[in-house]
């Protein structure tokens, strides 16, 4: 049976929480399928399957480090009420989508709602806090080996 290592193609079932137990993400309802090394997982996430075999589980608590990072307080911005679509009810907690000037997308948690400024927090939504991870892996296919 072949074992997960660098370059994997793997079909898994995975959740992310925190250690208090609150969910943050689940596949139950549809497994992933990635190339170990293609960007889908974080660096930690991957290195938490290296080993790992079909119908194999593990779960494992990642420090900000090895996930997502510590929090960045230069994440934090204040941006103009005006900025925002009047008659949006926008509230503390929620997550929004935002256009940067590249033209690509990031999302951004709302902080707080003032009269003429909202405060938004770019950091991932798990950055600076341990993540627990578990992982049922359920097919896995490595890359051919070729002689050079």
């Amino acid at each position: 049976m072949e074992e997960i290592m660098p370059g994997s193609a793997i079909t898994l079932h995975f959740k992310l929480g925190l250690e208090d137990g609150t969910p943050a993400f689940d596949t139950e309802n549809e497994p992933l399928t990635c190339t170990l090394g293609d960007g889908t997982l974080q660096p930690g996430l991957e290195l938490a399957l290296y080993g790992l075999k079909v119908g194999d589980e593990q779960t494992i608590t990642l420090t900000p480090e090895q996930a997502w990072g510590e929090r960045n307080p230069e994440l934090l911005r204040e941006i103009p009420r005006s900025d925002f679509p009047t008659g949006d009810d926008l509230e503390a907690g929620q997550i929004l989508a935002f256009s940067l000037p590249d033209g690509e997308e990031t999302t951004g948690t709302v902080l707080a709602v003032e009269k003429d400024k909202v405060l938004v927090d770019f950091n991932h939504p798990l950055s600076g806090q341990n993540v627990v991870f578990y992982a049922r892996i359920l097919d896995v296919s490595n890359p051919i080996a070729t002689d050079e």
